[in-house]
């Protein structure tokens, strides 16, 4: 099943080569996804190295895992948010690592599951949800929430324009039936927005999506909890890199990583995020958007 899905990491090169990594490493991924970045991590610290991976989606673990075990680097995946990386370290016994990788967002094998309901491109029930035992989903929100929270989720968290109108159509249409599938909130947002600006290089609901997964996994606050946590775990000359898709992401990124920088804790080993090379945004149009951050523990 694994070689019928199409998975290219981003910015995987530069990943790989600001990492520094070294064999015998101990290298963490937080976002294992479908392995990608971590297989090619595995290659490089060799059989006396160690992955640890995590990842919040179940059946994303299990891919990577077929992927991991042909190589020879030892692996350690826990199915966890990354919020809680300092218990997963604890439980796991390790002190301190050399490298800790960050790969945001969802994954194109997620959005290409209807079933997942993460895309607007396909009819399938509104989920959302990165770990399927979730209490909360997209449905929830979108059918629960008061109208001013929900144009405050799409004001925040997605910087959609529109959100006040957005949110007054969704609580009217679910007020006629519950707004149940993807398709139903997409053609919701499209009657929202007015017919002038329908026609943008985006898809009028993308940011509602964005949103709303956004809050139905609250990944804002995992990414700053995690990046407060990590620093502590990182060796002398470890290095931590961040690949985000949207300025909301990078924003955190580059306020926690000035910080640290500003106490002398991190060295920025980019002063500004590196970029997809246009050859990559050719061959995988979901690199465009893509920015990467690296720093190393210095104290």
């Amino acid at each position: 099943m694994l070689q019928e899905i199409q998975h290219i990491p981003v910015m995987l090169k530069e990943v790989v080569e600001n990492l520094n990594l070294s064999p015998g490493a101990c290298i963490v991924d937080c976002t294992l996804g479908l392995g990608g970045h971590a297989v090619a991590i595995a290659k490089q610290i060799g059989p006396q190295g160690l992955l640890i991976g995590i990842d919040r989606d179940e059946e994303s673990i299990r891919l990577a895992r077929e992927s991991l075990q042909q190589e020879s680097a030892r692996f350690d995946i826990v199915q966890d948010d990354y919020r809680n990386i300092d218990k997963i370290l604890d439980k796991l016994g390790v002190k301190k690592v050399d490298g800790i990788v960050f790969d945001l967002g969802i994954s194109s094998y997620q959005l290409s599951s209807p079933a997942r309901g993460f895309s607007f491109n396909s009819e399938g029930p509104l989920d959302m949800r990165l770990d399927q035992n979730s209490y909360i989903s997209a449905y929830d929100i979108v059918n629960s929430l008061s109208e001013k929270e929900i144009s405050t989720i799409l004001r925040n968290f997605g910087q959609e324009r529109w959100h006040n109108r957005i949110a007054h159509y969704v609580v009217e249409q679910r007020n006629k039936k519950p707004i149940a599938s993807t398709k139903d909130l997409s053609d919701t947002v499209l009657r929202a927005i007015p017919a002038r600006f329908r026609r943008q290089r985006i898809h009028p609901a993308t940011r509602t999506f964005q949103a709303i997964r956004i809050a139905v996994n609250r990944e804002l606050e995992s990414l700053e909890i995690a990046l407060e946590k990590c620093i502590n775990y990182l060796k002398i000359g470890g290095r931590i890199s961040v690949i985000s898709f949207h300025s909301l992401e990078d924003k955190i990124v580059k306020e926690k990583f000035r910080h640290f920088n500003k106490i002398g804790q991190l060295s920025l080993i980019v002063k500004k995020p590196l970029r997809p090379t246009e050859e990559e945004v050719r061959n995988n149009g979901r690199s465009r958007s893509a920015r990467l951050r690296v720093a190393e523990r210095i104290n």
